[in-house]
């Protein structure tokens, strides 16, 4: 696949990144891509290494090695090295329906599990090389609207428009199901919409798509909180079938006192109110929470922690911490991380490179956590105290506990980015379908135990990438394709 000799002769090369002090003025994507002969090369680099272990999808070390989604990915290199972009779009869209946002936020497990980053770590640019693919489809008319040819006959409703939702969706209406999808916010998207933040996915991106579904005969009702606007009963007897996907949103709190101080918020909540202020109005309706002139505090050291730093930033704040529980990781792999493993290596994201840019340090401090909120006369959050942590055997298990260092930090601002503890349970509760000890959704192959009601996507298995979304969109869709027909070819 590609030039025999390219990975030898053509050096790993990249989009370029704005710099962070003009970037951080708006909320734009800041990523310039390359001219399309430069990209062509890129793509001349995938090498003929026989076991492609970037399409595999297989887990190693507790998390996947390659694309979860099994794409192409040689195969459309090929076809972009040697200029065949029409081909490299229907061969990229076979796999993978949604590539203009795995393009954008995926991590690229492929490029992780690239044989050609195996010693030396310059990865073919498969993520680089898949946006470009979905772009010169969209601007070429290769990507359009192609309504299912005939209709089965059959209903399906499935609850939540976010990545998993719009996956299967997608996938029972090109087989010919009518598919109505209910989404209890005012935009279509979930965590596309309006948990990641716009300067990594604009969001005329997921408009794009939608109008193509809706083309397409997919029935979009938005503004509609299932279990409270409209019964589950009701959606079960006018639909043949019900698939949740409504995402694992339930957030992990912190239970130290003075939690309660006005000032103290859930990431998601914050970056959901910045994101849906910046669409209605620009930011000028102070809907938004407000990070102008304050001490942030942002308590999570993972991507939602970094979306934070980096809107906090954009909004203006006066200074930014970031606090990591677990130690700071190595630069490069261990021995006990070896290729194609994911390599668990410290990775400076955009949001940290514009904190240090703007205030000359890296945000985040490592093993602490928050000990204590204080508040003012007037509930407001006023400081916090941070305590060291360090890691010790506790009962035969690896646990981070108090060292005793103790010290105080000005905070008006703090923002818990300490991840998910499983899905917002009253939908589950209301279409009676058993939870598991994690706080998803019970399962048998994506069937819950409620005859016709199916569950997807994070509500199934947790808190995951948005490329395990799509996968398990896809899955799904065969699993309640086939309990409708008897069979099925998708």
């Amino acid at each position: 696949m590609g030039k025999p000799t390219g990975f030898m002769e053509i050096a790993r090369r990249t989009s370029t990144e704005l710099p962070p002090e003009e970037r951080i003025a708006n909320f734009n994507e800041f990523h310039l891509p390359l001219h399309k002969d430069e990209q062509q090369a890129q793509g001349a680099r995938c090498m003929d290494c026989g076991v492609p272990f970037c399409q595999s999808g297989m887990m190693l070390g507790g998390m996947a090695s390659g694309c979860p989604l099994n794409n192409l990915i040689p195969e459309w290199n090929d076809l972009v090295y040697q200029g065949q972009w029409d081909l490299a779009v229907k061969r990229l869209i076979a796999t993978n329906r949604y590539p203009e946002f795995t393009s954008r936020v995926c991590p690229a497990l492929c490029e992780a599990a690239c044989t050609c980053g195996m010693t030396t770590g310059d990865a073919v640019t498969v993520k680089e090389n898949e946006r470009a693919i979905v772009e010169y489809g969209y601007e070429n008319g290769v990507i359009h609207a192609v309504p299912p040819p005939a209709r089965t006959g059959k209903t399906v409703a499935v609850v939540g428009a976010g990545p998993a939702g719009l996956s299967v969706a997608d996938l029972l209406n090109k087989r010919g199901h009518k598919v109505t999808l209910y989404e209890r916010d005012d935009r279509v998207g979930g965590l596309l919409m309006y948990g990641i933040p716009n300067m990594k996915l604009e969001k005329w991106v997921i408009d794009r798509r939608v109008d193509i579904l809706k083309e397409e005969g997919i029935e979009f009702v938005t503004g509609c909180n299932v279990g409270v606007d409209i019964t589950a009963e009701e959606l079960a007897a006018r639909y043949d079938a019900v698939v949740l996907c409504c995402g694992a949103k339930q957030a992990r709190d912190l239970t130290v006192p003075g939690r309660e101080a006005d000032g103290v918020y859930f990431a998601v909540d914050y970056l959901t109110s910045v994101t849906r202020s910046l669409l209605d109005s620009g930011l000028t309706d102070g809907k938004a929470v407000s990070a102008v002139g304050k001490n942030v505090l942002v308590i999570g050291g993972g991507d939602t922690g970094n979306d934070c730093v980096g809107t906090a930033i954009r909004q203006g704040c006066q200074s930014v911490i970031q606090l990591e529980m677990m130690p700071c990781p190595p630069v490069e792999r261990t021995p006990g991380n070896e290729w194609p493993e994911w390599p668990r290596v410290l990775k400076t994201d955009y949001g940290q490179q514009e904190a240090i840019a703007r205030f000359g340090s890296d945000p985040r401090v490592y093993q602490t956590t928050v000990k204590e909120f204080y508040k003012n006369e007037a509930g407001q959050l006023c400081g916090a105290r941070i305590a060291k942590l360090e890691s010790q055997l506790v009962d035969g298990r690896r646990a981070m506990v108090p060292t005793g260092e103790e010290y105080d930090i000005p905070c008006e601002l703090a923002l818990i980015a300490a991840g998910f503890t499983g899905c917002e349970p009253y939908v589950a509760e209301a279409f009676g379908v058993e939870m598991t000890s994690r706080g998803n959704v019970a399962d048998d192959h994506y069937a819950t135990n409620q005859p016709k009601v199916f569950v997807c996507g994070d509500m199934r298995r947790g808190q995951s990438l948005v490329v395990w979304a799509l996968r398990e969109g896809r899955d799904t869709a065969a699993v309640v394709d086939e309990s409708l027909m008897g069979y099925t070819n998708l």
